[in-house]
């Protein structure tokens, strides 16, 4: 029997209602504040990844799936949605007509992590993006959006992580000062982040490793050593959350896993998800799209993690099941091609019926329409076609009611 690869997973029907709730609250709420839907495709040529997420981050380096085509040139999977909305914004000129932009995508990406609760192989995200704009304040949207979010699903144990990633005018300072700590801890650093010390040294504050978040106690805080401006972007920003009774915490060790993060970065967090508590996370990304070959145009976007979301979600799942509106219990093959005729001209009126296709007793026929949940049971056979009359039962209060032949698509039409 041929399974599922390693870290993949079917999302059942069940569950897919679920996904699908989620799925419409959240374009619900994104067109409300303006975004507009855009789809990008699953895979890009894969320096577009290296020269957005950087060549040096555990993405590029180990997770990405990349592969040759028949020509020889590197395709990847994609393991986020941002570098290529940034991609879609340049190649189109979507700047040339209006520089600002709000969209949101929601679909799987890839990467090769190992698979545990929650984090898949496979995953998906839904993302939300605002482009070409600068000011603060489209940083404190986007989280108030994200808890708006969490609330409308029910998600309550969340809190709001914020910080700043400085820019590329006061992040060397700190870069000097941060190393200088980190040749003094080296001892006490995963392998991993013994080389990336020296290549990168803000990825040693996003380690999950124990010993190295135990070894980072101390270290040096970039919020100490922000231009006036970054610092001016970072106090409007915990000011208008305020304003808008968001509550929030500063976490001075808050980073982003990707290079291309400036300034406001951010996480929603949970308590329900175990170590593994980020839900969702994001932050700002000025020199994106310049980098990419496109003009100087500020961005900042979220990504959440929709598996993640799936599990703690406070929905009834059984709110959403598709049940049927009906059930057709026909016994006879010339009874079967006579309620089949029904059965279409109600699904055009968005009435869901079901039917057994198959010779099976009334008996059997009744157990399934129990199974299925169908609220009522339309019992057709031949005594009822010599009468003239359908009996239709009503499944939760078992009442029963005749209805004549020539009228029964109209009534059930009428009753739903």
């Amino acid at each position: 029997m041929i399974q599922l690869i390693k870290g993949f997973k079917d999302i059942l029907p069940g569950e897919v209602e679920l996904w699908q709730e989620i799925e419409k609250t959240a374009r619900a709420l994104f067109e409300d504040f303006g975004f507009k839907e855009i789809r990008i495709p699953i895979m890009e040529r894969t320096e577009l990844f290296a020269k957005s997420i950087g060549e040096d981050t555990d993405i590029v380096e180990k997770e990405m799936y990349t592969f040759p085509d028949r020509k020889g040139e590197l395709i990847t999977l994609r393991p986020e949605a941002t570098a290529s909305v940034c991609r879609s914004y340049i190649q189109h000129k979507l700047y040339a007509k209006d520089p600002v932009r709000k969209f949101y995508t929601i679909g799987p990406m890839f990467r090769r992590e190992r698979p545990q609760k929650g984090r898949y192989r496979q995953f998906y995200q839904i993302n939300a993006e605002i482009i070409g704009v600068d000011s603060p304040l489209a940083d404190v949207e986007l989280i108030f959006i994200l808890l708006t979010l969490f609330s409308r699903l029910s998600v309550s144990d969340v809190a709001a992580h914020i910080n700043s990633l400085g820019c590329p005018e006061c992040r060397p300072e700190f870069k000097t000062a941060l190393s200088g700590f980190l040749t003094s801890s080296s001892g006490n650093l995963c392998s991993d982040c013994v080389r990336r010390k020296d290549r990168n040294p803000l990825r040693v504050l996003d380690c999950k490793v124990p010993a190295c978040r135990t070894a980072m106690t101390g270290a040096p805080s970039i919020l100490d050593h922000l231009c006036p401006a970054c610092n001016e972007h970072f106090e409007i920003v915990k000011g208008a959350l305020k304003a808008i009774n968001v509550p929030f915490t500063v976490d001075k060790k808050l980073v982003r896993g990707l290079d291309y993060y400036t300034r406001t970065t951010f996480e929603i967090q949970t308590g329900e998800l175990g170590a593994q508590n980020a839900v969702a996370g994001g932050g700002r990304y000025d020199g994106l799209i310049k980098a990419l070959g496109g003009p100087d145009t500020p961005a900042t976007g979220f990504a959440i993690g929709f598996d993640r979301l799936a599990e703690i979600a406070d929905l009834n799942r059984t709110d959403f099941a598709q049940t049927p509106d009906i059930y057709i219990a026909a016994l006879g093959e010339k009874n079967r091609s006579l309620v089949f005729e029904w059965k279409c001209a109600w699904g055009l009126e968005g009435i869901k019926a079901d039917m057994e296709f198959g010779d099976k007793s009334l008996k059997s026929q009744m157990k399934r329409a129990h199974r299925l949940g169908a609220k009522q049971v339309l019992i057709v056979g031949d005594n009822e076609i010599k009468q003239g009359a359908v009996i239709l039962r009503d499944m939760t209060t078992k009442v029963q009611m005749s209805i004549p032949i020539e009228d029964v698509v109209e009534k059930i039409i009428e009753r739903s």
